[in-house]
């Protein structure tokens, strides 16, 4: 197989918090081919007209005109027994996320196993995200079709200030429980990064992406999604916010977003999944608190990227395998945004290890089966 990943890069502390505290590719990577927000005294028509746009197609996705249901916060409160704390999924810097049932037709609340099961988000009066990451989610959820991206079904807001967002609900849960499932991420981003106006997800990790009953990987919460830049811009101004760990060097010290940006939060993800390691953790010795920090050093050594392989994985991948993942994720943690691959390079190098790693699978049970019917013959 080529190579088309760029040159190793230097160790890239990482010293500034944000909102929440603390290669051998194939030679087929190919590149693919101001923002607005919705202010507080938007009406629901209003938010409803920002949405709307000609439709756009791409490979897998499209541009729809919104068709959201407008829930009322008695039928949300029906739909999950008043959000009992036995029916709740988990919890966010937004709120907490209940498991409700609505009729799949009519969407109106019914009983518990009847009709379609769906996740309700119920913002946190407490919360800083509140009504502006409600307006991003209802913003881009509410215009993108994906089969990698979570369909977003209805919203209410401006009852007893609650702003809450109904989804459909995914029975796996996050990628945090389960390992390799990036692809289907990676066709998310590549989506996102591709359509027309550009956006930027902004808060890519391993929470954010959840698994269907397939395990079909989709992002889900678009509360700091962006859009990307326009006008010939390389990027976007912004504030900085996050999770700590996952934001590009770039971003973190400047406030410059790139589309590129999303790959480093890609590169961040896909570490703590071979090492089984989380990007922070407290609980380990000095000089491996960071992930990134401790582990890029390691990753061009062709030796140390298996030894730094989960042990659930390990045995799983030939030595190839794990060092070319070690490189793309090098490349993706590349500190200069310009020298990382785009998403589409991204996902085309997962295919073509997936098929590399899936011709190798046949030969092996080829050469089985060839072992077993000479064993049978003697």
């Amino acid at each position: 197989m080529g190579n088309c990943l760029a040159q190793p890069v230097e160790n890239h502390p990482s010293s500034v918090k944000l909102s929440s505290p603390p290669a051998v590719l194939a030679p087929t990577c190919k590149k693919p081919p101001s923002t607005h927000t919705i202010s507080s005294s938007s009406t629901k028509d209003n938010i409803i007209g920002e949405l709307e746009e000609l439709e756009a197609t791409t490979t897998s996705g499209k541009i729809v005109t919104p068709n959201l249901k407008v829930f009322s916060l008695a039928e949300l409160k029906s739909a999950t027994r008043n959000f009992r704390p036995d029916t709740m999924l988990g919890e966010g810097g937004f709120g907490r996320v209940f498991k409700g049932w609505i009729d799949e037709k009519t969407l109106a609340p019914s009983r518990v196993g009847v009709g379609m099961a769906v996740a309700v988000k119920k913002s946190n009066p407490d919360s800083e995200q509140g009504l502006k990451e409600w307006q991003a989610e209802v913003k881009f959820l509410g215009k993108f079709s994906h089969p990698n991206l979570v369909k977003l079904i209805g919203y209410c807001c401006c009852e007893e200030k609650e702003f809450l967002l109904v989804y459909e609900h995914m029975q796996k849960g996050s990628l945090e429980r389960h390992l390799f499932r990036m692809i289907g991420a990676a066709r998310g981003l590549t989506f996102l990064h591709t359509t027309e106006k550009q956006v930027i997800y902004r808060d890519f990790k391993a929470s954010n992406i959840l698994l269907d009953e397939d395990y079909n990987a989709k992002l889900s919460d678009f509360g700091l999604a962006k859009l990307g830049p326009i006008n010939g811009n390389s990027h976007v101004s912004t504030r900085v916010v996050g999770t700590y760990g996952y934001a590009a060097p770039e971003y973190v010290a400047s406030g410059h977003l790139y589309v590129n940006s999303d790959v480093y939060g890609f590169g961040v993800v896909l570490l703590e999944i071979i090492t089984g390691l989380r990007v922070l953790d407290l609980t380990r010795t000095t000089g491996q608190l960071d992930l990134v920090d401790w582990a890029k050093p390691l990753l061009p050594d062709k030796r140390k990227p298996r030894k730094m392989m989960d042990s659930k994985i390990q045995g799983r991948y030939p030595i190839n395998a794990a060092f070319q993942i070690a490189q793309l994720i090098l490349q993706c943690l590349d500190s200069d945004p310009k020298n990382r691959p785009s998403m589409g390079q991204v996902l085309e190098c997962f295919r073509t290890m997936q098929c590399h790693q899936d011709e190798q699978s046949r030969a092996f049970q080829r050469a089985l089966a060839t072992s077993v019917r000479r064993s049978s013959e003697q």
